[in-house]
């Protein structure tokens, strides 16, 4: 995680003045519930998610579809706009070959949208401000009761970026659903956690334990939140690196659970000069070597080497040049391809041992990345209730 500076989309930070919340007023969808969600409010209606039987699926198992968001403002972008929707059109027409798609877009937007990601791709009108539905959609939990959505209580990152209508995509998307909604108790985003599916979550202390997003909380506190509201019996802590990036180093960019019991790592480059965030990637792999997961299994660390900072194709300075930041679809993994031929072909060749039976399908995104993003970043998965494993399906 290459990222020198703080000046990712910097002209939509809070206090920059060049939009203000006023300015993005009554931005919630039709028939919606536009009012900015309390990070207070209470976890649930009618007892928490993990008493009623909730928990996150691991993102290998089947999906109903992938969520996305189209970019919506040229405050944000500059003249990188064009570049960065020709990247997300990009990542939602690889994806909606393996399963499909909803791609959500100011309604003054949505007709380009569609032209841009083709038929194949379902656009529905809603308001967002920017493409990262990882972060602003909901998590989704199923249960007993079927499927609900967790609302993290977007803030921006901390207040970093202006949200009036990102704040309200996670509720005004399961109003439109009819989804059933459980409120955190905590703010975060779904870029901070990274599940097995059997009880474990990963997560930074930077992104989470912050005051920009919990102040008063203890990482106690948070950690009991996150295993209420994703099922999760155990946390694994990495360090991370606080205000140095806008994430404030989001753990689906360092850490990532392949299966249980196994996890891929971001490595810095062999040439790569040490800095804090292969300080972060050291710490994280001292961590892993002598973590056991919720079933008291030693993990199986595969270490994942970005690529040469002088061959890869994109540019500036928040470049997220990690091969982590990949998605798993229904029957694919779709993973970034930056430009250093020889590292792009070994992460697919990793990826393709570490996900069998499934393609490798590798996606240029350097718009998106120049922004301190990635695949995983832009998409959320809605998972098919019911669904198996694919060992299991396959079996």
């Amino acid at each position: 995680m290459h990222q020198p500076d703080l000046n990712r989309r910097s002209l939509l930070r809070a206090g920059a003045g060049v939009l203000t919340a006023a300015a993005l007023a009554g931005c919630g969808s039709s028939g919606a519930d536009n009012s900015a969600p309390s990070p207070s409010g209470a976890a649930s209606e009618g007892g928490s998610p993990a008493s009623s039987g909730y928990a996150m699926p691991a993102e290998w198992l089947e999906h109903e579809r992938t969520f996305m968001a189209w970019p919506a403002l040229s405050e944000v972008w500059g003249d990188q706009l064009g570049a960065v929707r020709q990247d997300i059109a990009a990542v939602a027409r690889a994806i909606a070959s393996y399963e499909p798609v909803v791609l959500m877009a100011r309604p003054d937007q949505a007709d380009q949208a569609q032209q841009q990601c083709g038929n194949d791709v379902e656009v529905i009108p809603l308001q967002v401000d920017d493409l990262w539905a990882r972060d602003t959609g909901p998590t989704f939990v199923t249960g007993p009761a079927g499927l609900a959505g967790v609302d993290l209580n977007f803030n921006g990152w901390g207040g970093k970026q202006t949200h009036a209508a990102d704040s309200r995509v996670a509720a005004n998307l399961l109003s439109r659903y009819r989804i059933r909604r459980i409120q955190a108790p905590i703010t975060g985003e779904g870029g901070a956690i990274e599940i097995d599916g059997e009880g474990t979550l990963m997560a930074t202390e930077s992104s989470l334990v912050n005051s920009n997003r919990n102040p008063g909380r203890s990482r106690d506190d948070i950690e009991a939140a996150l295993m209420d509201l994703f099922g999760v019996d155990k946390v694994i802590w990495f360090r991370g690196v606080a205000g140095k990036d806008i994430t404030d180093c989001h753990v689906d960019a360092l850490a990532r659970f392949v299966e249980p019991g196994v996890v891929a790592l971001h490595r810095p480059g062999p040439d790569t000069p040490p800095d804090i965030w292969s300080a972060a990637s050291d710490q994280a792999l001292t961590v892993l070597r002598q973590a056991t997961d919720a079933a008291g299994r030693s993990l199986r660390v595969v270490e994942i080497t970005e690529p040469d900072f002088n061959k890869i194709q994109g540019t500036g300075n928040d470049f997220l040049a990690t091969y982590l930041n990949y998605y798993v679809v229904n029957g694919a993994v779709i993973a970034p391809r930056f430009g250093d031929r020889a590292a792009d072909d070994k992460a697919a060749s990793t990826l393709r041992e570490l996900h069998p039976g499934r393609d490798v399908v590798q996606v240029s995104i350097n718009a998106v990345a120049s922004g301190g993003g990635g695949i995983h970043c832009s998409t959320q998965q809605q998972p098919r209730l019911g669904a198996a494993s694919p060992q299991a399906s396959a079996s």
